[in-house]
């Protein structure tokens, strides 16, 4: 109960709850935290009080904050469970499967964005940055005008390489 009246300000005193459901594991790492439209709605602040809420959170280091997703129990880096992944993170890590799985053999093409687009009903930015990641991390290269695929084992993520 949040005590309107007393010496603590509003934003510590939900702070404080906040940060008790992190230490206490109900909110566990990688989760997101409250939103501040949800603390306004839930204890009844305004958004600048929401935004100080937070604020207090970072500097306590419970949170983190990512920009254009949301702020997230941890510090920054701290794995999201795979429900909670960005879309495109969920489709390259798919498409990175198919790959070491062997559906998609090494130096064979990929699926195209468009089929990529159809099968997960998102929009061509999305299946770009998927495959960004994808290349980034060693699972593909792209071949200017031909297409982007599989790459071979040894350029893979280290600790995804078979065991030689």
């Amino acid at each position: 109960m949040l005590d309107r009246d007393g010496h603590i300000p509003l934003y510590r005193q939900i702070a404080d709850i906040v940060g008790e459901r992190i230490v206490s594991g109900e909110l566990t790492p990688g989760e997101p935290v409250p939103s501040e439209t949800e603390l306004k709605r839930d204890f009844g602040v305004a958004q600048m009080t929401a935004r100080r809420v937070h604020r207090e959170l970072r500097d306590r280091r419970l949170i983190h904050t990512v920009p254009g997703e949301g702020s997230f129990v941890g510090s920054p880096g701290t794995p999201r469970p795979p429900y909670l992944a960005p879309l495109y993170r969920q489709i390259a890590d798919e498409v990175a499967s198919a790959i070491r799985a062997g559906e998609i053999a090494a130096n064979r093409p990929i699926p195209s964005e468009r089929t990529l687009m159809l099968a997960h009903g998102v929009a061509k930015a999305t299946i770009r940055q998927a495959i960004s990641l994808l290349r980034t991390e060693g699972w593909v290269f792209t071949v200017a005008y031909r297409g982007t695929f599989a790459s071979p084992p040894e350029n893979w993520p280290a600790e995804t390489r078979p065991a030689e």
